[in-house]
């Protein structure tokens, strides 16, 4: 099935680069930083119990973030939200089973950088159901062609290059999971690289004591 799709994914996952053309390093305030103070999860969850069990609609981390999710527009794959505190769901992992999180990185996605490996992620649907995730993975990736449409990406960790296509089943294709994505910037270039943050599902027996993490409110 992933072959089958691959096609029309490798097209639309292209635009990933232009996606974040715009982003550049205005300064906003965000949750989670020193002025701001998140609320606790109970809050948090209580925001968004609206009886729409299948949409989500936030997405939590202690000490970290406590976003609003909104969904794309119907056939517009490029939507990210221009709101602060909010995180925008990709529609396109949704239709190979996953959850993917944009973000600009001089909005939400500043936290996003924040994530560590270890840390609980939890998401909020609409009728108060709580799904929980462990982040596994935090990837750091060059755009090789930064203003290019057909942008190989370069693995900061290992100089592995994927084509766009390749990228896109990387890190929103295989198993259940939630990848969080922003840009990032060097030397003046405001797309030159990706940040991806991977969370999968939560063993039911999972210890945290060996993570060494503060306690979850």
């Amino acid at each position: 099935m992933l072959k089958g799709r691959m096609t029309r994914t490798s097209l639309n996952i292209i635009l990933l680069p232009l996606i974040y053309l715009l982003v550049n390093t205005i300064s906003t305030p965000m949750l989670g930083n020193a002025e701001n103070v998140l609320p606790s999860f109970a809050d948090f969850s209580r925001l968004f119990q609206n009886d729409r069990a299948d949409v989500l609609r936030g997405v939590y981390v202690a000490n970290v973030l406590a976003l609003t999710i909104v969904q794309q527009p119907t056939g517009d794959d490029t939507y990210i939200s221009d709101d602060n505190n909010r995180a925008t769901q990709f529609a396109m992992a949704s239709q190979y089973g996953n959850i993917g999180l944009l973000a600009h990185n001089y909005l939400s996605g500043k936290s996003f950088s924040q994530l560590t490996i270890g840390e609980e992620v939890r998401l909020v649907y609409g009728d108060g159901r709580v799904e929980n995730f462990i982040v596994t993975e935090v990837l750091h990736y060059q755009a090789l062609q930064p203003g290019s449409l057909l942008s190989s990406f370069r693995n900061l960790d290992n100089n592995e290059i994927l084509s766009a296509g390749q990228m896109f089943a990387r890190v929103y294709a295989g198993n259940y999971h939630v990848t969080f994505q922003t840009c990032t910037a060097k030397n003046g270039n405001s797309s030159w690289g990706r940040l991806f943050v991977i969370a999968v599902p939560k063993p039911k027996f999972f210890n945290f004591a060996h993570l060494n993490l503060p306690v979850l409110q």
